[in-house]
């Protein structure tokens, strides 16, 4: 029973239906066959939903039980095989982070170098500090920047107040967290072995090309990737 009144409504396919009096929802709600329900009641107007209050509990029965069995594990995303590493790619791998945060798991982030890229460490630090920010509605640090070889990894813990919050906002939204987390992980462990398969084959590239370095040929004149030119000037190859 919904006692205050007025209310936030949102409608059956998610859409904002602004505030209005719990009556006049309840009749709203009774003419389609469904249910008002209320899914953020800490909130003033508390937010509710017109649905189907049988479907909803069992799929949130469901969430329950898959983030109890499927939370507290390690994911590794790797951002790439360098630092010249596309900022929407950046992104893509930020947004597959707050997924495993949400769902309750542990994220490994993981920048690697390439030759004189070492030269400067601090881009990488600077790369992996903005996703801590990025993530920081959803996370915590469980581990600060650490080096290992030709690589920088840092370590983000789930924040499960932090998580209630952003689950609530989504909901005031009319939108849900995705759950999908087994095609997530299928999604990024492809991508990680994409990423070693190239570093292997680029590490042996790097090492001919020491042994049998020729001279410059003419300037390539083609559009380049500018997050590419900028870090080439810091390494000095331009």
């Amino acid at each position: 029973m919904i006692r205050l009144s007025p209310i936030r409504l949102i409608g059956e396919q998610g859409e904002q239906l602004g505030v209005v009096e719990t009556h006049d929802a309840m009749r709203m709600a009774q003419e389609v066959g469904l249910d008002l329900v209320e899914v953020v009641a800490d909130s003033r107007p508390p937010v509710c939903k017109i649905m189907d209050y049988g479907k909803y509990k069992y799929e949130l029965s469901k969430r329950e039980n898959k983030s109890k069995s499927a939370g507290n594990e390690l994911k590794e995303i790797r951002l790439g095989r360098s630092i010249k590493i596309d900022p929407h790619d950046v992104q893509i791998r930020v947004d597959q982070a707050r997924r495993f945060l949400i769902a309750g798991n542990k994220v490994s982030i993981t920048q690697r170098f390439r030759g004189r890229e070492m030269m400067h460490k601090q881009l990488g630090e600077e790369r992996l500090f903005q996703i801590c920010q990025d993530l920081s509605d959803v996370a915590k640090i469980e581990m600060a920047p650490r080096t290992a070889g030709r690589s920088i990894s840092l370590v983000l813990g789930p924040d499960k107040a932090k998580i209630e919050s952003y689950k609530a906002k989504l909901a005031r939204e009319g939108k849900e967290a995705e759950e999908d987390l087994a095609k997530l992980e299928a999604e990024v462990a492809a991508q990680n072995a994409a990423i070693a398969e190239k570093e292997d084959s680029e590490d042996e590239a790097d090492e001919s090309s020491k042994k049998s370095k020729k001279s410059k040929g003419p300037k390539d004149n083609r559009a380049s990737n500018p997050v590419d030119d900028e870090i080439a000037d810091l390494l000095g190859e331009t």
